[in-house]
């Protein structure tokens, strides 16, 4: 929230903050990749299998496999593990792996996008206009009004 009041425009899985992004800015000023809540729940149902998405994508299977080599003398390896094998109570929790395909294809639609100047630049003034929502006044007031149920101090000279 605080990059969009900065012109950034969001790109991101529609949950969490992104949600109300979305609502404020639109579909059109957005980039939203990845499985619904439906579609996840179903994955889940039908049994998720990282692996599955991993041999299915030679892409993917470069990204991760270049994890399991020291980058700038740093160990990533741990990631691949956490995608993969369930050495953490299940691989993959967050469904990175099958989110991945439509992460690239939203990915190259931004960067194409990117070069209309005149149309980017709507897209980060629509952010930066549409993010008042999220100011602290905002949140405060609504904070104040719908959790705490707190009314407003007059002030008075004595």
């Amino acid at each position: 929230m605080k990059l969009m009041m900065n012109g950034a425009v969001t790109m991101g899985t529609l949950d969490g903050a992104n949600v109300e992004i979305f609502d404020a800015v639109g579909k059109d000023n957005i980039y939203i990749f990845g499985m619904n809540t439906g579609e996840v729940e179903e994955l889940w149902r039908n049994g998720y299998d990282s692996k599955t998405f991993y041999r299915s994508s030679p892409v993917l299977q470069g990204v991760i496999d270049r994890l399991m080599k020291p980058i700038a003398g740093e160990d990533f390896s741990y990631i691949t593990d956490y995608l993969l094998n369930a050495s953490y109570g299940v691989s993959d929790p967050f469904m990175c792996l099958a989110d991945f395909e439509s992460y690239i294809n939203v990915y190259e639609r931004a960067i194409s996008d990117y070069g209309n100047t005149r149309e980017w630049s709507k897209k980060s003034l629509m952010n930066t206009a549409r993010s008042g929502i999220f100011s602290s006044d905002v949140s405060i007031t609504n904070y104040a009004n719908e959790i705490w149920h707190a009314k407003p101090v007059r002030e008075y000279n004595k």
